[in-house]
């Protein structure tokens, strides 16, 4: 039993998994476009919820919110589970993989065996698409991975539930039907106010610019507040979540520029090419952040950075993209 799937690979998974995803079913929508209408620039900042004891930075809202932005604004219906029973969850996906139906889910990324063992930790927020199985194996679309993977009955049910933080609990999801014509447009246009209300107009101040600006602050007196060795802890998980934990800010900001720069053609409004290019300039001063942190981190070379000097750069980040989605937030058809 194997459905005729095409996997392609992408920058991050749940907007592979949903691109994937739509265009088995023929609507052949870009990664950066399912990125740009599902909202999935986002920065927060929750010193309360702990990954690895250590506070979580984010540059995405929460696992599953792009697919269901996405579907609900092309007027796709869905439908999504999750479970207590890994036995039911696995009898019910097997049962839609029969009647031809691929299934998104969520699945904890340290026991996936395809993984090399240096890329593995406890991050239960990762997508992939399951969409065949003979004998006790099933055939994996993973977007981060460049061929199809394999996960036996056992390793499956394993990264499906999953413990730790956000734990998976069976969590799968599909397309369930779709209609015959979409308002792109619309949609594009919904996407990008969505954005800049969730990176503009958050009151609590963990989130959006008003986040980047709360942890900008902070950051230069953890070595006071935390002593040197927790404040490098807390400097290289920031640093992990936005490098290496589902592309990240910089490359969000990659992704989303390309977004804009295709929107511009699709409603045909050619200034937001010129803010495509901001929102690349601000991409790069998130990698050169990384950059900076990553040698502070290591103590490496001559181009060690002080936390002053990376909290000023991140109040700058702060300032451009605030610039940026002012100028969005007056978009329209």
């Amino acid at each position: 039993m194997k459905i005729d799937f095409k996997h392609k690979q992408s920058a991050h998974c749940e907007n592979g998994v949903t691109s994937n995803l739509l265009h088995f079913y023929n609507i052949p929508l870009s990664e950066p476009m399912v990125f740009g209408i599902g909202a999935g620039l986002f920065f927060s900042y929750i010193p309360f919820i702990k990954l690895n004891f250590i506070p979580v930075t984010s540059f995405r809202p929460l696992p599953g919110f792009i697919f269901k932005r996405v579907t609900r604004r092309l007027g796709i219906k869905t439908k999504r589970f999750k479970y207590s029973n890994p036995e039911q969850a696995m009898k019910e996906m097997d049962a839609l993989l029969e009647k031809g139906t691929p299934v998104g889910m969520l699945v904890g990324v340290f026991y996936l065996s395809y993984f090399p063992k240096e890329f593995r930790f406890h991050f239960n927020a990762h997508n992939l698409v399951v969409f065949g199985k003979e004998d006790n194996t099933y055939s994996i679309s993973d977007p981060v991975m460049e061929n199809v993977e394999t996960l036996t009955y056992e390793e499956l049910t394993k990264v499906r539930f999953a413990k730790g933080t956000y734990p998976p609990k069976g969590r799968m999801y599909y397309i369930s039907e779709v209609p015959q014509k979409i308002d792109l447009k619309e949609a594009i246009v919904k996407g990008i106010k969505h954005a800049c209300k969730d990176m503009l107009t958050i009151p609590i101040p963990l989130f959006g610019i008003k986040g980047i600006r709360y942890i900008a602050k902070r950051l230069k007196n953890w070595p006071n507040k935390y002593g040197d060795k927790k404040a490098s802890l807390y400097l290289g998980q920031v640093i992990r979540m936005l490098e290496e934990i589902g592309t990240g800010g910089a490359g969000f900001r990659f992704i989303y520029a390309a977004f804009l720069q295709e929107s511009a053609d699709v409603l045909e409004q050619p200034w937001l090419l010129d803010v495509s290019k901001e929102m690349t300039a601000v991409g790069d001063k998130w990698r050169e952040f990384a950059y900076l942190a990553a040698r502070t981190f290591k103590k490496r070379g001559t181009e060690i950075s002080t936390y002053s000097q990376l909290s000023d750069l991140l109040f700058k980040i702060a300032d451009q993209e605030e610039a940026i989605f002012r100028k969005l937030k007056i978009i329209s058809l």
